[in-house]
């Protein structure tokens, strides 16, 4: 029997300011941690890559902005290293330095065969699926986000792909389409969806209605990240709902309640082009490094992402060697819940990074 195939999902990926600092005296390999040989042992990787790779461009300055996040961009070394494959740059930090830091590092990604959505030079560019032939499979790669509106793509300016999630338009039911679209040319989609605030263990309920359309419309996966945390894990339709992936490397402050610094890797196992299981593997952050979680902290870690996913009615098993989660993905599966049921109420705790 052939090995199945996998798929590797990490959060946020952030490699600017003391990641950055870091870099200059360290390996490419560096942020990566012990959590390398994961990427390393998959057949396709992607991440949201959370800031911009670039040496040039002046920080955004047309509508208010807290933070500008960019990384030098020899560091398109560091997401060689773990050989990521996709990028989503559909998020609110992939115009920090302006319409010149994005077209060089959309350059520089193309130079370093990452494929890339939700980011180019106009709409149509932007909503482009990124498609990549993996042992005779085509995974398509879409990429949208709701954060930083004044960013959003039109038909001849650049910015991302901008799709509204609390109220829904006509840019909504345009992206559903895209996705039937997309699936209709793939064997499996992914659909990665920056979306919502910082905060919150629980997706809103606008989140959990765009997913069960997304999977209705052909969605494989919807990769969900944006929150600083991990949220529960939903399946739906025969589709993998990750509500929100969490962080993945980062130097952000530490929130001892909701535990930015604790988040998974996803590890999805595909047999004849559908997902047989997801394997979770329990990740810190330290030192601007993603780690593998302590014993202690992975059973913490385990307990507390069961209890996240109990109102989606998902079963997980705990794995050991190292500790994980294993959830196995019933074919043509629905749970039935009514998708306008909110899950739980959402968790707004607005912390500064």
């Amino acid at each position: 029997m052939n090995a199945p195939l996998k798929i590797l999902l990490v959060g946020d990926v952030m490699l600017g300011r003391q990641v950055n600092e870091r870099l200059r005296q360290e390996s490419p390999e560096y942020p990566w941690g012990d959590t390398l040989p994961l990427f390393l042992e998959a057949d396709w990787r992607a991440c949201n890559l959370e800031c911009v790779l670039s040496d040039h461009g002046v920080p955004w300055g047309r509508s208010p902005k807290a933070y500008h996040l960019r990384t030098d961009a020899i560091n398109l070394a560091a997401l060689r290293a773990a050989h990521i494959d996709a990028v989503s740059l559909a998020n609110n930090h992939s115009l920090d330095f302006n319409y010149r830091g994005m077209v060089e590092m959309l350059k520089l990604l193309g130079n370093g065969a990452i494929a890339s959505s939700g980011l180019g030079g106009h709409l149509e560019a932007a909503s482009q699926c990124a498609v990549s032939l993996v042992k005779g499979l085509r995974i398509g790669f879409l990429a949208f986000t709701d954060n930083e509106p004044t960013w959003e793509a039109g038909d001849e300016h650049p910015g991302v792909f901008y799709v509204p999630v609390d109220k829904p338009d006509h840019r909504t039911a345009r992206l559903l389409k895209q996705v039937a679209q997309a699936k209709a040319q793939v064997d499996f989609l992914i659909v990665s969806a920056h979306w919502g605030g910082n905060w919150g263990c629980f997706p809103p309920p606008s989140h959990t209605r765009l997913a069960h359309d997304l999977a209705r419309a052909g969605a494989s996966v919807i990769f969900g990240h944006s929150p600083h945390v991990s949220r529960g894990i939903e399946v739906f339709d025969g589709a993998l709902i990750l509500y929100s992936t969490g962080d993945f490397i980062d130097d952000y402050a530490v929130d001892p309640i909701e535990h930015n610094d604790r988040s998974w890797a996803f590890e999805l196992r595909l047999e004849h082009n559908r997902i047989r299981s997801l394997h979770l593997h329990p990740i810190e952050i330290a030192a601007c490094q993603a780690r593998r979680a302590e014993h202690a902290v992975s059973l913490n870690m385990i307990e507390s992402m069961q209890e996240l996913c109990r109102p989606f009615g998902t079963i997980s098993t705990p794995s050991t060697n190292p500790p994980g989660l294993v959830i196995d993905i019933p074919q043509n599966s629905n749970n039935h819940r009514r998708s306008h049921e909110p899950v739980a109420p959402p968790i707004p705790i607005p912390l500064p990074l």
